[in-house]
């Protein structure tokens, strides 16, 4: 192993305490509102204390991803952006022309973006023009960002269900000899473990939490979606378009779903609510730990899903039809998720 873990662990640590710190004196803190139900000002810095010792990473050892100049460069100004939104809390149309700016970036400098979709439909690789795949990979891109900005609700889901992502890739990247990329992976991972500690409270308790803060979500975001376009277009390819969908099914159908549900009652896609599946889990009855495993359970099954279907080479429509039926039946749920738990609740009675 090129990386020393233990250096990353304590490099990423080290750095959300003195980051943690800084936030208060600038005032970049998460006030608690009628939308955001916590106690005290919380510093918004554990996505830039991953940012930098990633960066800290790959500026000493470069090969760990493709074009890592250019990697860097995007992901400093999201993360930039994120933390003035943070702070101020710019326009959302402000946010979506950076994250469109940066892709453009991605594709025009590196030359990455998605050229093909695989055999999604049985008729033979779906090949995908340069503007149409071009189109495509800046709405794949702004997409997965706000989809993990999206999911970042509740202590734990955004540092657990980024973990499983980066764990599945890599794990993807190593079976078929990448061995840097599995190696950048394995770095993320690690260097999350420290924010997930100290949101979640542990070792030293409340007073020293931290929250992502939309700087981390839009860095995860982008990160998945360079990693998922490097490892599946191309001719080094480590997976197939269509477990890319796997590995970041939950993410993207709870942004998906809560998204039509808002056009559906008339609101922008883009206004924040309590719809999304954390919140629901809460209302249901579960407790923000319940509902933490469940959603990082569900995501973990479904990125074994993919990874199975991945090293069986289960065809590539039938893994498609698989994931329109798995969203069609989250979609279902959600919709019918008070029918459902009254009926349960009442069956429940007859039963007592």
């Amino acid at each position: 192993m090129d990386i020393e873990l233990a250096l990353i662990f304590a490099t990423s640590f080290c750095s959300l305490f003195v980051l943690r710190k800084f936030a208060k004196r600038v005032d970049l803190v998460d006030i608690p509102s009628a939308r955001k139900q916590h106690q005290g000002a919380i510093p918004l810095v554990g996505g830039i204390g991953i940012f930098l010792t990633a960066a800290i990473a790959l500026i000493q050892l470069p090969t760990l991803t493709t074009k890592p100049t250019l990697y860097l460069l995007c992901a400093s100004v999201l993360v930039i952006i994120g933390a003035i939104d943070d702070k101020y809390d710019i326009s959302f149309k402000t946010r979506l022309l950076i994250q469109l700016l940066m892709s453009a970036l991605m594709i025009s400098v590196g030359n990455l973006y998605l050229s093909n979709l695989g055999n999604l439909l049985g008729w033979g690789t779906i090949e995908l023009v340069f503007p149409l795949g071009c189109l495509i990979t800046v709405l794949a891109t702004i997409g997965a960002i706000n989809a993990f900005n999206m999911v970042d609700g509740i202590d734990g889901l955004l540092g657990g269900l980024s973990t499983v992502t980066f764990a599945s890739l890599g794990y993807l990247f190593w079976l078929h000899g990448q061995d840097s990329l599995f190696q950048f992976c394995l770095v993320i991972v690690v260097a999350t473990l420290p924010y997930i500690m100290l949101n979640l409270g542990f070792p030293f308790g409340r007073r020293y939490k931290i929250f992502m803060g939309d700087a981390g979500s839009v860095f995860i975001g982008f990160t998945v979606v360079w990693l998922l376009i490097v490892g599946s277009q191309g001719e080094n390819t480590a997976f197939r378009p269509v477990t890319a969908l796997w590995i970041i099914a939950l993410p993207l159908m709870d942004m998906a779903t809560i998204m039509i549900r808002r056009v559906k009652k008339g609101h922008s896609p883009f206004k924040p609510d309590r719809e999304h599946l954390h919140h629901i889990c809460q209302r249901i009855g579960l407790s923000p730990k319940m509902t933490l495993m469940a959603i990082c359970t569900l995501a973990t099954t479904s990125a074994y899903i993919g990874i199975l279907g991945e090293q069986h080479q289960v065809s590539e429509s039938i893994m498609f039809c698989a994931f329109i039926t798995l969203f069609v039946a989250y979609f279902s749920a959600i919709n019918y998720i008070w029918r459902l738990t009254a009926f349960l609740r009442k069956v429940n009675v007859k039963v007592v």
